[in-house]
């Protein structure tokens, strides 16, 4: 069958109809690492022992943990702030009290008298006294340095030089003559050195010291060969005695003893490590899982009833006693003070009524206040633009 057909639509063109199916790949192979026949043997017995011992170690941790979070949220850090502000109350504050308001007044003080008994004085002195003296003493030093100065040029130009210039004439006279003596010495002496000393020396070296270093050093190079032979035999001899004796015992106990012993405790401590591992995780949700049980048996034992019994009996009991006993005992008692707050504003105005009677029995109705004319219109004249009320444009 043609699986290629034209496509009618204008170009002619061949549409490909096959299309490739994708090979379905291979699953990925896991690359597990090989383990031998030892660590599987050696895994399940260790992992249940390990659950058995770790179980309680992390149940006891899980409880240590709540209880020691539950101190100290409801303990320890009360009682650090309440020890916090305490320390505060008895040793911050009233160093910062003395500070602010005893050392700080007490030293502006002092520093106020300083200023005014010591600085002040003291600035004064060096204005009006030491200054001038200074500058008196400056004066009077520049002109005697000037003269001193002056007296020394003079003595150093027409005194020194000459006496200088002359004695350095005779020194160069005098290592003139050291000079040319010396050359002659020298000259001398070195002639007697090389005819008394050097030539004699170079005979000796070359005719006698010369062949006899030669002698020693062959006989020194003989013995030292035969020193390194001797030594390199018993070395050699040495070196296998000690690789048969110690070498190829520790190599074979090494290979034969330690090292599978070694293998078989890293396998063992191995599956050790992931034993305590995945115990203290499922020790951990079981650990959680007997918390959470606990929890509920705890709040349905106390906490639900001591809800049940809050909502259902001690809330309406308060509503009713609120209702019928509080509610009118307030509103009594909101009465009996209203009624003595009456009747002791209608006390004191019976006394304050009574004081004033008496007070006009005695002295007589008090003298009212004469009334003073100012020009104002009285109450029944009514002020028209015509009228003045002023004294200078009264008609």
């Amino acid at each position: 069958m043609d699986l290629e057909k034209p496509a009618r639509e204008g170009s002619g063109t061949r549409v490909d109809l096959r299309k490739r199916v994708p090979e379905p790949s291979a699953p990925p192979v896991s690359e597990a690492a090989p383990e031998g026949c030892l660590a599987v043997a050696i895994r399940i017995p260790v992992r249940i022992v390990v659950l058995v011992l770790v179980v309680p170690v992390r149940m006891v941790w899980d409880a240590l943990v709540v209880a020691g979070r539950f101190l100290n949220d409801v303990l320890l850090r009360p009682l650090g702030r309440a020890l916090l502000w305490l320390g505060r109350a008895v040793f911050v504050w009233p160093f910062v009290g003395l500070w602010r308001y005893v050392v700080v007044p007490v030293a502006k003080a002092l520093g106020w008298l300083g200023n005014v008994l010591l600085v002040v004085p003291l600035v004064w002195l060096y204005r009006q006294v030491l200054t001038p003296v200074g500058h008196a003493v400056a004066w009077a030093a520049t002109w005697v340095a000037g003269g001193v100065g002056a007296a020394l040029g003079w003595v150093y130009s027409y005194l020194l030089t000459p006496v200088g210039r002359a004695v350095m004439w005779v020194l160069k006279g005098l290592g003139a003559v050291l000079a040319a003596v010396g050359a002659g010495v020298f000259a001398v002496v070195a002639w007697l050195a090389r005819y008394l000393v050097v030539v004699p020396a170079v005979w000796l070296y070359t005719w006698v010291l010369a062949p006899v270093g030669r002698a020693i050093a062959w006989c020194a190079k003989g013995l030292v060969w035969l020193a390194s032979m001797v030594v390199t035999g018993v070395g050699t001899a040495l070196h296998w005695i000690a690789r048969i004796l110690f070498v190829l015992p520790a190599l074979a106990v090494w290979r034969w003893v330690l090292t599978p012993v070694g293998r078989v405790l890293a396998v063992i401590g191995r599956e050790v490590g992931d034993a305590l591992g995945h115990a203290w995780r499922i020790a951990g949700h079981i650990s959680l899982a007997v918390g959470r049980f606990l929890a509920t048996l705890l709040r349905w034992i106390f906490v639900e009833p001591v809800r049940w019994v809050y909502r259902s009996v001690l809330t309406p009991v308060g509503h009713v006693v609120r209702d019928a006993v509080l509610r009118p005992a307030a509103e009594a008692a909101r009465s009996v003070g209203r009624a003595t707050r009456q009747a002791l504003a209608s006390a004191r105005e019976s006394v304050r009524q009574a004081r004033a009677d008496f007070r006009r029995m005695l002295f007589g109705e008090p003298g009212q206040p004469r009334p003073v004319d100012l020009g104002e219109p009285s109450g029944r004249e009514a002020r028209t633009l015509g009228s003045s009320t002023t004294a200078l444009t009264k008609d």
